[in-house]
């Protein structure tokens, strides 16, 4: 590139390359052209990319993430038509009638093409009028005069309160449901503390029907992961939502860690 212009547009600064000032300039200028590079190539991709798309997935993650977001995808590849198949056991391979799946767990899938696409973390979660009265919720240490809401398999919040040396605290407190979507729905009606994750929480604390009290977050071992054959990663319609829901995902990580991990 030095030799067809003419111009040094970068300098060496230990092992980092910098843009000069005319390469700044340079760069500035052919910004939109590449802006414009990328926008025709995604919609020559749309237009080859047609069919219908089964994505399997756990219903929480459905409801929560997937579907809300889904008319962005739909409006970018009106080709394709998405078939969401909500499955409420996920088993460790792809059917024979799934394109793509979100598989929930530490990553370890053999055999499949497996990419994450969300970390996991578990926040404490509640109605926003459980942040003043009697017993405002301003610290974690606050816990211990409020219910604790629990999904079926009790461990998360005796693993918070462990992190966090909360050992007064009586984790066995509390109502139980079956399924995490209730204990938010308990949490957005003001019952007690929610330990929910940042995938099902997220639209519920943007609408300001859920607030997380405090900035303790547990990182879990846990993840989700997008999962299709190998062999079929880069066909049209998979590479396509491959492409979308991973830049989605990333945006939106980016965000939740900017405003937790501070």
């Amino acid at each position: 590139m030095r030799i067809f212009l003419g111009l040094k547009l970068f300098r060496r600064r230990n092992r980092s390359l910098l843009l000069t000032e005319e390469g700044q300039s340079y760069f500035l200028d052919i910004k939109e052209i590449f802006s414009q590079l990328t926008e025709a190539t995604r919609k020559l991709q749309a237009r080859s990319a047609k069919g219908a798309l089964t994505v399997s997935l756990l219903p929480s993650f459905a409801i929560h993430w997937l579907v809300p977001r889904l008319s962005s995808f739909n409006s970018a590849y009106p080709g394709i038509d998405v078939r969401i198949q909500a499955v409420d056991r996920q088993e460790d391979k792809l059917a024979d009638d799934v394109d793509v799946a979100i598989f929930y767990g530490r990553g370890n899938w053999p055999g499949l093409r497996v990419e994450k696409l969300y970390a996991e973390y578990l926040l404490p979660v509640c109605s926003p009028l459980l942040l003043t009265g009697e017993k405002p919720l301003k610290t974690p240490e606050d816990l211990a005069k409020h219910t604790l809401l629990h999904d079926a398999s009790r461990r998360d919040w005796q693993t918070y309160t462990r992190q966090l040396g909360l050992n007064h605290i009586n984790v066995q407190q509390g109502p139980i449901f079956s399924h995490s979507a209730m204990v938010l729905q308990a949490a957005i009606h003001g019952q007690g503390v929610a330990l929910a994750n940042n995938v099902m929480a997220q639209s519920e604390i943007e609408a300001g029907r859920l607030v997380c009290p405090f900035n303790d977050v547990l990182v879990s071992k846990n993840a989700f992961y997008l999962v299709c054959h190998d062999s079929q990663a880069e066909l049209g319609k998979i590479a396509a939502f491959r492409q979308w829901i991973l830049a989605k995902a990333a945006a939106e990580q980016e965000k939740f860690r900017f405003r937790y991990e501070q």
